[in-house]
């Protein structure tokens, strides 16, 4: 019985340190790019054998991160009131999407130019697949409310906004743009066809409206 035991914090130490090396790679990888994984290794405190037990080469850490990024935005997705509200409006619904996939997108923001020079734009586009189909679902009822423009069609209206927001987290990741995700939400509001003084207007009210509910989920 003692072996079980024994191998038991031997897992929980190696997980620790794999979730510690994803953590040092999220942080090191933004602010340099072409960081080697030796460097990578002693930022994260562990030994160079260590990180390489867990990753045994770049592509690998990427893969990893790509892979804890898109199950974080499937769980943001799927824990999201978009489907289960429909009495709000489609243009509160998008706004509010945006601005709680906005903390998503700033934690990976460094995989945006790195998975495509890394992994190939593929990965990218199946990363932000659940977000693109649940951003899809807004746009059709937004569409069909006559909120957004109908001029495409809404999974092509859904990629297109995407990209832009794609874009748009690129520009703060360069440091063009600063925003905390009401500018974003807000571009993309009027990207969707909603008029810009309302599409400020909408974006502070969902803003505050969930700055407001924030206690009590946490509780």
């Amino acid at each position: 019985m003692s072996k079980p035991v024994a191998r038991e914090p031997l897992r929980r130490n190696s997980r620790s340190n794999r979730a510690r090396i994803l953590a040092t790679a999220r942080e090191e990888l933004g602010r340099n790019p072409d960081v080697t994984l030796e460097e990578l290794a002693r930022a994260a405190g562990v030994v160079r054998r260590t990180l390489f037990g867990h990753f045994p080469g770049r592509a690998a850490l990427l893969e990893a991160l790509a892979e804890e990024a898109a199950e974080t935005l499937r769980n943001t997705v799927e824990a999201g009131p978009e489907s289960g509200e429909p009495a709000e409006s489609a243009e509160r619904a998008f706004a509010r999407f945006v601005l709680r996939m906005w903390p998503v997108g700033d934690r990976y923001r460094m995989l945006l130019a790195l998975t495509r020079r890394d992994l190939g734009s593929e990965r990218v586009a199946e990363v932000l697949a659940p977000a693109r189909e649940a951003a899809t679902g807004i746009l059709e009822r937004g569409q069909r409310d006559g909120v957004f423009h109908s001029h495409v069609p809404p999974a092509v209206q859904s990629a297109g906004l995407m990209a832009m927001i794609v874009a748009l987290v690129e520009s703060v990741n360069t440091g063009a743009l600063e925003d905390d995700g009401h500018r974003i939400a807000t571009a993309t509001l009027i990207a969707a066809g909603v008029p810009e003084d309302r599409a400020s207007a909408v974006v502070e009210e969902v803003a505050s409206a969930m700055a407001t509910a924030l206690p009590a989920h946490g509780t």
